[in-house]
């Protein structure tokens, strides 16, 4: 390349950059990003969808930590375990062949015994009968027409990955962990292996579609969401409001909206509790930093190099 040619192309270059946001202006978008998670969920908790997804919600029952663990190491995809009635009885029909994931049920029986003094006395045994339930990516909807009230998001569409993909997969493959692709059922779009130290992202997804959800699953690891899954277990809500809040707020500022899912997945993981959302914001916007780091480094070259 010539002197003038170098010399146009970098004049060209920088006369369609746009300018650099400083770090005070970076650190005021997340913040307003973060705030406004709040308020679309203090919105969607006045529609007529969150009344019909709370509905839904409250007909499941809540597991045991031990349960949860079960239902975690079978199936990482999972987001909506019932059994094979349960989800008769929501409009949706198990798929034949899929297999139950298998966790402890309770229950008492009564018996009775004699006591040290030769009296009959009547006791309840506890009993824990193995049974089997299905996630909700192993059923379908019974009658179409009649709508499925289980989800309050809706899928990114757009073609154009942003560069995180790429930008992520080669961090996280420098940290030890391994990114794939692959097809999973259900509503889950990705999820962490950490004892396999394993990434995985639906490979059916839109490439906007696919960045967020990386952003999420990275937020998780760099959260140390990962670092003990009992913990997890224990504080899922808690966790999944704030990976997602990162990924909405990374979003924001590499420069696409993923509020068609974030905001009805976060609000659906934190029960609409705005207070919950607002009081992640100090670990939330210190991750988003984190990753936007990640992705736009700021020690990165303003101008390009001359071709030798």
């Amino acid at each position: 390349m010539t002197t003038a040619t170098a010399t146009a192309t970098r004049t060209k270059k920088t006369a369609t950059r746009k300018p650099a946001k400083s770090i005070e202006e970076k650190k005021a978008q997340a913040e307003a990003l973060h705030a406004s998670i709040a308020t679309q969920v203090e919105q969607l908790r006045e529609s007529d969808r969150w009344t019909a997804f709370l509905t839904f919600a409250q007909a499941f029952h809540a597991y045991s930590l031990n349960n949860v663990l079960l239902i975690l190491s079978q199936s990482p995809e999972a987001s909506r375990v019932a059994g094979f009635r349960k989800w008769q009885g929501l409009n949706r029909q198990v798929r034949k062949g899929e297999k139950g994931i298998r966790i402890f049920g309770y229950s008492t029986k009564k018996v009775t015994e004699e006591d040290e003094n030769g009296d009959e006395v009547e006791k309840k045994i506890a009993r824990f009968p193995i049974l089997s339930v299905f996630d909700i990516g192993q059923t379908e909807l019974i009658d179409p027409e009649a709508g499925d009230p289980g989800t309050i998001t809706a899928q990114l569409t757009g073609a154009d990955d942003h560069g995180i993909v790429d930008a992520l997969s080669t961090y996280l493959e420098g940290e030890g962990w391994t990114v794939e692709r692959r097809a999973i059922q259900g509503q889950k779009n990705g999820y962490t292996l950490p004892e396999e130290l394993t990434v995985v992202v639906d490979s059916d997804l839109t490439p906007e579609h696919a960045a967020k959800t990386l952003i999420h699953e990275t937020a998780h690891i760099l959260l140390d969401h990962t670092e003990d899954m009992e913990e997890y277990a224990s504080h899922r809500g808690l966790m999944e409001t704030e990976a997602e809040s990162v990924a909405y707020v990374v979003a924001g500022l590499v420069g696409f909206d993923t509020a068609a899912y974030s905001v009805g997945y976060i609000a659906g993981w934190a029960d609409g509790d705005t207070d919950l959302i607002k009081s992640t914001a100090s670990r939330v916007l210190r991750t988003a930093h984190q990753v936007a780091g990640i992705l736009t480094p700021e020690d990165e070259a303003t101008d390009d190099e001359d071709d030798a």
